[in-house]
């Protein structure tokens, strides 16, 4: 393996193969040599594709910002000819797509290089990554005893663990920021339609749903999202125009915020005290760059917007096994219990029901948006406990409705993530805090509806002014 290899973000990676320093081929070596050694222990990566990665090399990398640094895609979206895919199912074991989606294409232009996909939960419902399909729990690297997030489970481990510097995922719920939080990396979901979702979609989950990043350092997000923002040819709707650019915002601090601290679930609930330390010792060193931070709680209608999400999204994934049934009954093998469940659930709601519930998703938006004309930005932990055990969120859960909105459900663990995908709002969890056991917390920042660069200047801001770079876990390349 390549000295340094594991402890380096992409931008540096890039900057060593442009330098000469590197090639291409060798970095892929290390990535590779880096999964074989450690993938065992996390079961993150899956359907290898070597053989295309070293075409790619061979063929000519686009002279891009990421020339030649190994990447994963997340094994769910991010449709691509020549990487074909589970999504996280037996149902859709090996799928094959015949055309390049526009964020894949985009990720390529970077010039960095794909070599496999990364596990992720059946359809993307749980906030752990546990799919039958690849033969057992996907592993946290702090702690193998813990999930390492979902839905974009196996890119958190992997890039936490050293295998890739960043990687591709999703965020539909909080898929990349639960991850995020869950590894000790940065996650960051932008504006809704911010990415392209063509031309597979023209939007997933009613507008909830968003591609994202996994990745070590503030700039490497910042790369990304340059490369891949914008709406694809005939995208029902556009986000409004950025300004400079997330690479160019995060050249200087934002302007002095008015920060809102909600160190409680939204609804007022406690939540765990080492996320709640790790709320408030973030409030201090916010308050010690010179922003202006207080108590504050959004007046908002959480209950009845997540008991609105939990039905879209059952009917989102109703929907996708139908079409992958292609007229046949569902079998007893071809999904896991709260899959099932969840298309159970889709049956029983009327076309009245689904619509009320995106009205009820959009007047939440409204609402939440009202909150945020006193205040720039709203500060809480990304989740209300440290991870979670494995097997807490097993899809073996025979209660869709409850695995949701239990007591012990995806709601109370991760009360904050899908409040700001229902509203499109930018947001983002930044690894600034440890338990006293090592395991990561992460603190979560939301932002107006478009303010995409504020939000990554402030990332950027308290990166320099909390440096995580450093923190390595214990199963590490």
């Amino acid at each position: 393996m390549i000295e340094g290899y594991a402890e380096m973000d992409a931008t540096a990676l890039a900057a060593l193969v442009a330098r000469g320093e590197v090639t291409p081929d060798e970095l892929l070596d290390s990535a590779l040599e880096a999964t074989e050694a450690l993938n065992p222990k996390l079961n993150a990566v899956v359907l290898i594709q070597e053989g295309v990665a070293r075409a790619a090399i061979r063929a000519g990398l686009p002279p891009g910002p990421l020339r030649g640094v190994p990447f994963l895609l997340k094994d769910l979206g991010c449709e691509a000819v020549d990487f074909p895919s589970h999504n996280g199912s037996h149902l859709f074991r090996n799928t094959r797509y015949s055309r390049d989606s526009a964020i894949f294409a985009r990720i390529k232009a970077t010039g960095c290089v794909p070599f496999a996909r990364t596990t992720s939960p059946e359809g993307g419902i749980g906030p752990a990554t546990e799919a039958a399909v690849y033969g057992g729990p996907t592993r946290n690297p702090w702690d193998l005893s813990r999930t390492s997030g979902g839905s974009s489970g196996g890119s958190g481990a992997a890039v936490a663990a050293g295998i890739v510097p960043a990687a591709h995922g999703s965020d539909g719920g909080g898929s990349v920021r639960i991850p995020a939080s869950s590894c000790g990396l940065f996650g960051f979901k932008p504006t809704r339609a911010r990415l392209p979702d063509g031309p597979f979609a023209g939007e997933g989950w009613a507008g909830m749903a968003i591609d994202g990043f996994l990745t070590r350092s503030v700039r490497d997000s910042a790369v990304l999202l340059d490369a891949c923002e914008g709406a694809d040819l005939g995208a029902p709707y556009w986000a409004p125009p950025l300004g400079r650019g997330y690479a160019a915002a995060i050249s200087r601090p934002p302007r002095r915020l008015r920060i809102a601290l909600c160190d409680t679930t939204l609804t007022g609930a406690a939540i765990h005290a080492e996320c709640r330390a790790a709320v408030q010792q973030t409030a201090r060193r916010l308050e010690s760059l010179g922003h202006h931070v207080a108590p504050a709680r959004p007046e908002a209608d959480t209950e009845p917007m997540l008991r609105a999400w939990t039905d879209i999204v059952a009917c989102g994934t109703a929907l996708s096994i139908q079409k992958a049934l292609k007229g046949r009954p569902l079998g007893a093998d071809d999904v896991e219990p709260v899959s099932r469940s969840a298309v159970a659930h889709a049956a029983g709601i009327p076309g009245t029901r689904y619509l009320e519930a995106v009205g009820i998703v959009h007047a939440y938006g409204r609402q939440m948006a009202t909150f945020f004309e006193h205040w720039d930005i709203l500060l809480t932990p990304t989740l209300a406990e440290p991870p979670a055990k494995i097997g807490r969120f097993a899809h073996s859960a025979e209660d869709y409705v409850a695995f949701r909105t239990g007591p012990e459900g995806v709601f109370a663990y991760s009360p904050y993530t899908a409040a700001f995908n229902a509203t499109g709002q930018p947001a983002a969890s930044l690894p600034l805090h440890m338990t006293a056991d090592g395991l990561p917390v992460g603190i979560h920042l939301a932002a107006r509806f478009g303010a995409d660069e504020e939000l990554i200047a402030l990332c950027a801001e308290l990166e320099l002014a909390s440096p995580w770079a450093h923190r390595r876990p214990p199963l590490h390349a």
